[in-house]
């Protein structure tokens, strides 16, 4: 019996330790486990902070920033201002040196013939004798200098070789071969090569040439009939008495003249309104017909209504890069600040901001790329969508993510700006966001139809624009195609027909516009269209 039970309790014993070796193990477990995750945690975040750190630097490598720009340019010109303060010392040496050698020269000559006046017949020293021959050598040797120096731009008779006394001077006679050749004063032949050059200059625009053509009406080979569908009514119908007050009106200031066109915009008259509305919600959707103000006018409104303290941002996309280019140029003009200061842009590869700016205008992908930096995006205060109508693949992203910020951010305010009746899906998507509506145009518009399809709308494009460019009254043209291609196609064609037409109509300026065009020329179609010409953008 004694054995069995010391048996029962070696079994109960053998239990109790396999049982705390389980306990030991799973115990065990749970720590590595726990050990094992928190370290795949810590891999994931430096793994995260290392790919943010690679695409901030690619960026920073690949971004063409102005304002560092500007700076190295400044530090570049205050040392090459260094350069024009030397070469002017040296250059004002040089002249003095002249005016001294002139006069001492003078001097020179002057003592001589004091010399020879007053001790004329007296009885010299050696050492006076030998001090006034160098000094009558050294005068001579100057005076030969000075005279192969002078040039004289009409013919000279030549000086008689022989003295009084019949004896020819050699020395004299063969000086003359010694005198150095210069190139003779090109005053009169500068003329001529200014007049020579102005022929040979490009120039736009008919000067008011008489044209080579006679008085009766245009005929194109390819002719198309438009029927006027309606006219949009505008605010100013009357275009001849808009054009007497442009004319009569006194110059002033630039400044003074964009804040008089701020003015007269149409979403002026709505700004307490929609201040109001943005103060009141987080997000609102607003509608406004193309050319009201919608896009220069909300960003400045914000601004003046203090939505850019404590060194935050406006943030307003834009679905081109010439759009966000030209949006921000225009607004630096109306607020009398420096491109780059307190208004910048941001394209890809292309960075015009510094740390004062507070109004950021951008395309939708650097929006997106700023999410990758800052989810939160702490450094803005509004966030306006523009142009939402066009739904490209960057704005769907946008309205996602924005979608999702806005609880966290209840501080941001997101606008949606859209020039389409379309507003109802994003209001929805934004939980029955508010609609503000900006009634007016600034100028009617005209729609015409065609009243037959055409098979090939390239050709009948190019057939309208040189229709409207032959018989309508001055005004650029807008051509709107699909691609690269296209754009390249219609230019080369309108080029082609233009050289054809030769002095018969006024000169067509193209500007093509597409995404893969640098950015210099993009900027073209802002410039001012030279008088007598058409511009026609192809975009």
């Amino acid at each position: 019996m004694g054995l069995k039970k010391r048996s029962r309790r070696g079994v109960q014993d053998e239990k109790k330790e396999r049982e705390l070796k389980r306990k030991t193990s799973s115990f065990q477990d749970e720590y590595n486990s726990s050990k094992y995750v928190d370290e795949e945690i810590l891999k994931d975040q430096n793994e995260k902070e290392e790919l943010e750190q690679h695409l901030r630097e690619r960026d920073s490598a690949k971004t063409r920033r102005f304002a560092e720009r500007k700076k190295v340019s400044r530090n570049s010109n205050a040392a090459k201002d260094n350069e024009d303060v030397e070469t002017l010392r040296k250059v004002s040496r040089q002249e003095y040196l002249k005016k001294r050698e002139e006069k001492k020269l003078q001097e020179l000559r002057d003592y001589i013939e004091d010399e020879h006046y007053l001790f004329e017949g007296a009885k010299l020293s050696e050492v006076e004798y030998c001090d006034l021959r160098h000094k009558k050598e050294t005068y001579n040797i100057l005076s030969k200098k000075e005279l192969l120096k002078s040039v004289h731009n009409e013919y000279r008779i030549p000086e008689a070789f022989d003295d009084r006394n019949g004896v020819i001077n050699q020395e004299k006679r063969f000086s003359v071969a010694m005198q150095r050749y210069t190139d003779p004063n090109t005053e009169k032949e500068e003329p001529w090569e200014e007049h020579q050059i102005r022929k040979a200059t490009l120039k736009f625009g008919s000067k008011n040439k008489r044209r080579e053509s006679d008085d009766y009406q245009f005929v194109f080979e390819d002719h198309i009939d438009f029927i006027k569908a309606f006219v949009m009514d505008g605010d100013k119908s009357d275009f001849e008495e808009e054009i007497a007050l442009e004319k009569s009106r006194v110059k002033r200031s630039v400044l003074e003249a964009l804040q008089e066109e701020r003015k007269k915009l149409p979403i002026y008259s709505f700004r307490d309104e929609l201040l109001q509305a943005v103060h009141d919600h987080p997000v609102l959707v607003i509608v406004g017909e193309t050319g009201s103000g919608k896009t220069t006018q909300i960003p400045q409104y914000l601004h003046e209504a203090g939505y850019t303290k404590h060194g935050r941002m406006i943030a307003c996309t834009q679905p081109r890069r010439v759009a966000a280019i030209s949006v921000a140029s225009r607004v630096s003009q109306e607020m009398g600040v420096k491109l780059g200061h307190e208004v910048g842009y941001s394209i890809r590869f292309e960075d015009c901001t510094s740390k004062k700016t507070i109004l950021k205008y951008m395309t939708d992908g650097m929006l997106l790329r700023e999410f990758l930096v800052q989810p939160q995006l702490e450094s803005y205060s509004v966030v306006m969508v523009d142009e939402a109508h066009e739904r490209t693949l960057s704005t769907d992203i946008l309205f996602g993510l924005v979608k999702d910020l806005a609880p966290a951010r209840p501080d941001l305010k997101v606008l949606i700006s859209s020039a389409t009746l379309d507003a109802e899906k994003f209001s929805n998507y934004f939980d029955l966001a508010p609609i503000f509506k900006i009634p007016g145009r600034r100028y009617p518009v005209e729609i015409h139809f065609t009243k037959a399809p055409e098979a090939n709308y390239l050709d009948a494009a190019i057939v309208t624009t040189l229709q409207i460019h032959a018989t309508q009254p001055p005004g650029d043209i807008l051509v709107f195609l699909t691609g690269q291609e296209e754009i390249e196609t219609v230019e080369e064609i309108l080029k082609h027909r233009m050289r054809g037409f030769g002095t018969k109509i006024a000169d067509l300026i193209i500007c093509p516009i597409y995404a893969n065009l640098p950015t210099e020329l993009q900027a073209k179609i802002f410039e001012p269209t030279p008088e007598g010409a058409r511009k026609d953008s192809v975009r």
